[in-house]
């Protein structure tokens, strides 16, 4: 990617994994690597049995210079009943010799039943954010690097109404803190900070969610819909800096097309009102969707974005090895910038899938995705979407 070129050593897993399907049969002892996998991703293990597993990961970056991380994934089934959905835990720690770091804990947890789903995320982390500016027309080049301390926690308690149908309170704390502006000085030409928030914001949002999930197993759906309408108000009266709405609709349909293929499609909007900081607008970007840019590269009060993928998994020919190929359009559109048909920034590409847990149907991506600025590398446990 043009801003950061990620190197990961999960691509060594994956190759560590064909190796272990390649050399198990060829000795019964081996190195403590081929134990671990044996352990993890070996055939004929119990199908209740919750999953977990460890790997490192090594990035660079101008901004960053190394940095240095662990991965974890725990997935499992309440009761050890696979009746019930598949629940999740993902953490990521890392460290640069920037002395950058952060910490990053994502999770879905369905209670037995499926009766309860508690769906959020944590992120603690120092580390840089590029600002290019508010609007679709902000330029290619980022106008300034933010340090910061930065606070999230997003969660979700929802109970089931009705079949498949959950509602529920939602909250969403942030907080952006100790910033500085590096690699620049506002008597270069190009200087700019946020207009709203530029020396951060702690801001509390309280709403309501409603969402239909029939997806069985959400880091790989092969067949179902999940369909989320919610909103959270940020106001100074309960603790915010800024007083502003954010309404979220996400809609997802995926539809097995023949044996082991499924076409995947998304439509995704955020839409703010009020006065929120320049950290809060919608963001363009990311490893989910909109795959290629750089989460943040474009922002503005609102976002619309779609895509949709085809995924084989796996093929034909092997029991582990899959693909997909994917296309995807989004713009952001506010006060200064309205909503325009023709104004949609397109990206797309192609990845790999290998087979990490047979009895679970979870998969390892490999995506490489392409834009009209450069590309993006990616590769994470689960599907994008």
């Amino acid at each position: 990617m043009k801003f950061h070129c990620q190197i990961a050593f999960s691509l060594l897993l994956i190759l560590g994994v064909s190796c272990h399907c390649v050399a198990q049969e060829e000795s019964d002892s081996g190195s403590f690597v081929r134990r671990y996998l044996d352990r993890i991703l070996g055939d004929g293990q119990d199908p209740t049995a919750p999953k977990f597993i460890n790997y490192p990961t090594l990035a660079f970056s101008p901004e960053t210079s190394w940095e240095f991380g662990v991965s974890s994934l725990y997935v499992y089934s309440a009761n050890r009943d696979l009746s019930n959905r598949l629940s999740e835990v993902k953490a990521f720690t890392f460290y640069t010799l920037e002395n950058q770091y952060g910490i990053w804990l994502d999770h879905a947890l369905y209670t037995d039943e499926n009766k309860w789903f508690f769906y959020g995320r944590a992120r603690y982390q120092n580390f840089p954010l590029f600002y290019f500016g508010v609007g679709r027309d902000s330029p290619s080049e980022y106008q300034s690097v933010i340090e910061g301390e930065y606070v999230m926690f997003r969660e979700r308690f929802l109970r089931e109404i009705l079949p498949s149908l959950y509602f529920g309170p939602e909250l969403d704390f942030q907080s952006l803190n100790r910033v500085e502006y590096v690699g620049n000085s506002q008597s270069l030409p190009g200087f700019a900070v946020p207009n709203v928030g530029a020396l951060g914001s702690t801001n509390l949002g309280l709403g309501l969610g409603l969402l239909y999930d029939n997806i069985h197993n959400a880091m790989n759906p092969r067949k179902g819909l999940y369909s989320e309408w919610a909103f959270l108000n940020y106001s100074t009266s309960a603790g915010s800096d800024f007083n502003f709405t954010t309404y979220i609709v996400d809609n997802r349909i995926y539809q097995p097309i023949k044996e082991n293929s499924v076409l995947a499609a998304q439509l995704y909007g955020q839409f703010t009102t009020g006065n929120p900081p320049f950290n809060m607008l919608s963001l363009m970007g990311g490893e989910s969707l909109m795959r290629g840019y750089y989460l943040g590269r474009y922002r503005d009060k609102n976002l619309i974005a779609g895509q949709v993928e085809y995924r084989i998994l796996p093929f034909p020919f092997s029991k582990r090895l899959g693909a997909g190929a994917f296309l995807a359009a989004g713009q952001v559109f506010g006060d200064d910038h309205a909503f325009q048909w023709n104004q949609f920034l397109p990206t797309g590409g192609v990845g790999l899938r290998f087979l990490l847990f047979p009895e679970k149907d979870i998969y390892t991506r490999l995506d490489i995705a392409f834009t009209e600025e450069g590309h993006g590398l990616y590769v994470f446990i689960g599907e994008a979407f």
